[in-house]
């Protein structure tokens, strides 16, 4: 059983917290852990994991530690692994530096793991404490979990409209719907998800960057096309910072996909081009979260078909009115508004000027 925790374990946490951020957008598929080494009040060893294939939080906490870990308390935010994999058991790391106690923030959703690193911890003697900070550790972590229990990226659909919900002008002019300080949060929101999906339309139309415009890492840039109607010098296909994958139906014009694929750019066909069979491809790809900053009709697919979860709507106080403009979600088939897909675990927040709504899709 868990023990009781002491009064500075949630600042110590919190502290993991704050190391495991600094890898934001750069672990995938692996989680974003930190940890923290106290012996006598005082930290002595500090370590986050950087990325997949290079040693765990702890590993590094450890090392800086040095012989002071011994009759130390180690803070993780995540459950230590008990199990070979690309590195060897955290668990037993910490067991051969002989520290007194380990803090962990939640139980690892990984199978290998479930509690059998605690259960390693305990056997060898050392005290465990495990839930400390839970609700933040379970929150920065969200899209791992998410693929460990379900077996695919969490989709997270992102659009930007004017209060009377249109994303763009009848004539599809859309710079800009939101304030600087949304699209500052949108660019930072890119940094910490591992790629991002857009359509053809939207290449078309907009010719977006899709990068964090130095927030941090840049994610995937993903098109999907049926059949690569594309502009030729789009900014996308402008692969040196960060790469581009253009998903289209197999066979489709040769010609452009020559093109893509001189200019650096991946192409992908698939028998049937549809959000799922994307997401399953990103999946493969190590992909936790996938951003869709997509137009109505991608957006209604993609939710039709359970690629997206979770709903960032960016709301701005502007009216443009127009009955073809575009809204968000295209159509869904529904016909009564007792259909309507509710939003659960709603917060709403002012950003500027604007409004965000986050939520998750009701299933």
């Amino acid at each position: 059983m868990a023990l009781n925790r002491d009064e500075g374990d949630c600042p110590m946490m919190r502290r993991c917290l704050e190391l495991a951020q600094r890898a934001r957008g750069q672990t995938a598929p692996n989680p974003m852990v930190g940890a923290v080494v106290v012996k006598d009040g005082q930290i002595v060893g500090e370590g986050f994991h950087p990325q997949a294939g290079q040693p765990h939080a702890e590993v590094f906490a450890l090392r800086e530690a040095g012989d002071r870990a011994a009759g130390a308390t180690v803070y993780v935010n995540l459950e230590p692994c008990s199990h070979f994999g690309r590195t060897p058991p955290c668990a037993d790391a910490l067991i051969a530096a002989g520290v007194a106690r380990v803090v962990v923030g939640m139980v690892d959703p990984n199978p290998q793991v479930a509690g059998r690193g605690l259960e390693k911890l305990r056997a060898a003697g050392i005290a465990v404490t495990v839930g400390v900070e839970e609700a933040a550790c379970q929150a920065l972590n969200e899209p791992f979990v998410y693929r460990m229990t379900h077996q695919k990226p969490l989709g997270i659909l992102k659009y930007a409209m004017t209060l009377d919900g249109k994303i763009a002008t009848t004539t599809g002019h859309s710079a800009w719907v939101t304030s600087p300080a949304s699209r500052q949060l949108v660019h930072d929101l890119r940094a910490g998800c591992d790629a991002v999906v857009v359509g053809g339309n939207t290449v078309r139309r907009d010719n977006p960057l899709l990068t964090s415009h130095g927030q941090g890492h840049n994610p995937l840039r993903v098109v999907m096309s049926r059949h690569l109607d594309l502009p030729a010098d789009a900014k996308l296909w402008q692969t040196d910072e960060t790469p581009t994958v253009v998903f289209t139906e197999t066979g489709a014009n040769p010609d452009v996909q020559q093109h893509l694929q001189k200019l650096g750019v991946e192409v992908v066909e698939q028998a049937e081009l549809t959000p799922a069979a994307v997401m399953a491809n990103l999946y493969t790809r190590g992909a936790m979260a996938v951003l869709w900053e997509c137009g109505g009709t991608l957006a209604a697919r993609a939710i039709a078909d359970g690629s997206i979860q979770k709903v960032l709507a960016f709301i701005a106080p502007k009216i443009i009115g127009g009955a073809a403009a575009p809204s968000p979600v295209g159509d869904l088939g529904l016909t009564l508004m007792t259909e309507a897909i509710a939003l659960e675990r709603v917060q709403w927040r002012a950003i500027g000027p604007d409004l965000l709504i986050e939520g998750y899709l009701q299933r």
